[in-house]
C-alpha cells in the first residue's frame, strides 16, 4: 500500500491496490487564494492506475473558477518491497480552462518516471522523479525533477519532505506530517511549502489533505 500521496509533487513508484480505488483531496492556501483539489483514482487491471479530477480556485476577489482538469495513467515496471526499489511510468494531460482558450480537451501533456527506494524495511523511503511537460499555451518544453522522503515517526505517523523544480522556475520545498487515522484506508496530512532559496509571500503555501482508500471493489 502506498504511503506517499498528493499534495506532494514528487510521486512514489507505487499504485493503489489492484481493483481498489482512492480519493486524494486537499486544500492549498497561497496569499489569499485557495485551491480545492479532488483526484479519484482506480487500479483497473492490477498494474494500471487511472486518475481523473481537478481543482477549483477561490481567488482573493472571491471569484471561484475551474482551474485544472487532469487525466493520468500510471504503471509499474517493478513494485516496491522492503529494502528494495521500484520503477514506474506515468503520463497524463493537464488542461487549465482559464489559460487554454480553445475548446480542445488536450492541454499540457506530460510524462515522468518515478523511482522509489526503501530502507529499514520501509521506515525510510526515498522517491526520485524525472519528467517532461509540453506547455501548450506557449509551446514550451520543460524538464521536471523531484526528490522526496518519507520517514516513519510512529506506528501511524510519517514525516514527509520534498524538493522539486521545473527548468528556470526555481526550486521549491515542501514538508509536513502524514497520519493514518484508519490504517490503509483513511489518511490525513498537512504541509508547508516555499521557494528553496528565497522567500516571498507569493511563493509560500499551506495545505491540508484527506485520502480515502477502498478495499478491492470487484473480482
Amino acid at each position: 500500500m502506498a504511503h506517499a500521496a498528493r499534495p506532494m509533487v514528487t510521486d512514489d513508484a507505487r499504485t493503489v491496490d489492484a481493483r481498489a480505488c482512492q480519493l486524494e483531496s486537499w486544500i492549498q492556501y497561497r496569499l489569499g487564494d485557495a485551491e480545492y483539489w479532488a483526484l479519484p483514482a482506480c487500479n483497473l487491471s492490477g498494474n494500471l492506475e487511472v486518475s481523473f479530477g481537478g481543482a477549483v480556485t477561490r481567488e482573493v476577489s472571491r471569484r471561484t473558477r475551474l482551474t485544472d482538469v487532469m487525466l493520468q495513467g500510471k504503471t509499474m515496471f517493478k513494485t516496491l518491497e522492503p529494502d528494495s526499489w521500484a520503477l514506474g511510468l506515468a503520463a497524463g494531460n493537464l488542461r487549465r480552462p482559464h489559460m487554454h482558450s480553445d475548446r480542445s480537451l488536450v492541454g499540457d501533456v506530460y510524462f515522468y518516471v518515478p523511482a522509489s527506494f526503501a530502507f529499514g524495511g520501509e521506515r525510510i523511503v526515498v522517491h526520485l522523479n524525472l519528467g517532461w511537460r509540453y506547455e501548450k499555451e506557449w509551446r514550451h518544453h520543460h524538464i521536471r525533477w523531484g526528490v522526496g522522503f518519507e520517514v516513519q515517526l510512529g506506528e501511524r505517523s510519517w514525516l514527509i519532505a520534498e524538493s522539486f523544480s521545473e527548468d528556470n522556475s526555481g526550486s521549491f520545498f515542501q514538508m509536513g506530517l502524514r497520519l493514518w487515522v484508519v490504517p490503509e484506508h483513511i489518511q490525513l496530512d498537512a504541509t508547508l511549502g516555499d521557494h528553496l532559496f528565497r522567500s516571498r509571500p507569493t511563493d509560500r503555501w499551506f495545505s491540508i489533505g484527506l485520502r480515502l482508500i477502498s478495499p478491492a471493489l470487484w473480482q
